[in-house]
């Protein structure tokens, strides 16, 4: 019979990781952050990635804008 483990891994990521650790921490009163800087692990990549695309998105969006294509 074949083994039924999954390819993708399903584990418990680097940023929950991360997160669990600064949420305990936080609970024990060992740091005193703040909520946005306890959850970052949480929103950051996707802040993250959104700011790299808005980066590239505005100025092809200009580019196109003022080059008479649409």
């Amino acid at each position: 019979m074949s083994d039924k483990s999954s390819a993708a891994g399903g584990g418990v990521g680097l940023g929950s990781l991360l997160f669990l650790v600064f949420l305990t921490l936080k609970l024990c009163g060992v740091i005193d952050w703040s909520w946005w800087w306890v959850t970052c692990p949480l929103w950051g990549p996707i802040a993250f990635a959104l700011g790299i695309l808005a980066i590239v998105a505005i100025p092809c969006g200009l580019y196109l804008m003022f080059s008479g294509r649409r």
